[in-house]
């Protein structure tokens, strides 16, 4: 299967609030894809091929350059952000609880400045990347949206059985294997761009990708979904009124995630993005019932890739890490 190349226009009148980057398929792919549909397969790509990973074309030089890099920001954020009494964190969150008392209110509070921090930036990202480049770009991106992420999961874990209890099935047998289960499933969904992650972290130059195989064919918005599992079940496990606002504050954010995402990708790849949104869905398994979207024989390949299975020890280790991450949470006190 072959992909199209998104091509950038010369002109600087076409900014980037134009239609910049176009995917124009050539006389060959075009053909290969009229090939493919008559003979009853499906459609050569339009998108990306998510989560190819090639051994031969990394860098140990990248890599290594990744874990200073990680351990330089990880290192900076404790006294600038995290430190009780010296980072900026106790100050933010003081900020936010002084205009309510109740933490349900301060939980929304701080993911309408973590939406509004997040989704602003994505949207003013082709404006800022040809203000001061790519990397730039990824960095002040980063400074700005860890934080408060940061923020937003401590005061979560402080904070989780706040308000009313409205359920306890922690006791009943196997809610907590399905509970696991499913915070399992969730990160398959939760996590498709971070196949690129020295792209993440800007040592290779950041792209806004447009992915079309994998998990991307059971749903166009996988976080949208992998979110909403990961709600369910924690909802299911915690049981408080706090969960259940929380849960609803991220679910908002995430379906306009859903709109602001085809904005973007529609904003850069114009009509090749109206391609892979006509045979993909954001509702999972719809464009595949409906008969739009045509898996390929082998389409459990696409998920037999090094990314996939490097998400086992992730979730395994969030998993065992929970404990951790509560003594840190208890100990901010946020």
């Amino acid at each position: 299967m072959q992909r199209c190349a998104a091509t950038r226009s010369s002109s600087s009148a076409a900014g980037p609030g134009r239609r910049a980057g176009r995917c124009a398929a050539s006389q060959q792919d075009q053909q290969q894809q009229e090939q493919q549909q008559q003979a009853g397969g499906p459609p050569a790509l339009v998108g990306e091929d998510a989560a190819l990973f090639d051994p031969s074309q990394q860098s140990l030089r990248s890599w290594g350059f990744f874990g200073v890099l990680l351990t330089g920001v990880l290192a900076l954020l404790y006294p600038v952000w995290i430190a009780p009494g010296l980072g900026l964190g106790d100050s933010f969150i003081a900020g936010l609880s002084s205009l309510s008392g109740d933490s349900s209110v301060v939980m929304l509070e701080i993911l309408l400045v973590f939406a509004i921090a997040h989704s602003g930036l994505a949207f003013l990202r082709p404006y800022g990347e040809e203000a001061i480049g790519a990397r730039a770009y990824r960095v002040v991106f980063a400074l700005v949206s860890l934080p408060l992420a940061i923020a937003a999961v401590v005061y979560f874990i402080d904070h989780r059985y706040d308000g009313v209890p409205l359920w306890n099935v922690r006791g009943v047998t196997g809610v907590h294997e399905l509970v696991w289960g499913l915070s399992f499933l969730s990160f398959y969904f939760l996590y498709p761009s971070t196949f690129n992650i020295l792209e993440v972290a800007a040592v290779d130059e950041p792209k806004l990708h447009m992915w079309e195989t994998g998990i991307m064919r059971i749903t166009r918005h996988p976080q949208m979904v992998g979110q909403a599992i990961w709600c369910l079940a924690h909802t299911m496990w915690i049981g408080s009124s706090f969960m259940v606002v929380t849960s609803l504050g991220l679910m908002a954010h995430h379906l306009f995630g859903c709109w602001h995402g085809d904005y973007r990708l529609k904003r850069k790849y114009g009509e090749a993005f109206d391609a892979v949104k006509a045979r993909t869905s954001t509702l999972p398994f719809a464009a595949i019932l409906d008969g739009r979207q045509q898996l390929p024989q082998d389409y459990y390949k696409e998920f037999l890739r090094g990314p996939y299975f490097a998400l086992v020890p992730l979730c395994v280790g969030a998993y065992l890490c929970h404990p951790l991450m509560q003594r840190a949470a208890y100990f901010l006190g946020w």
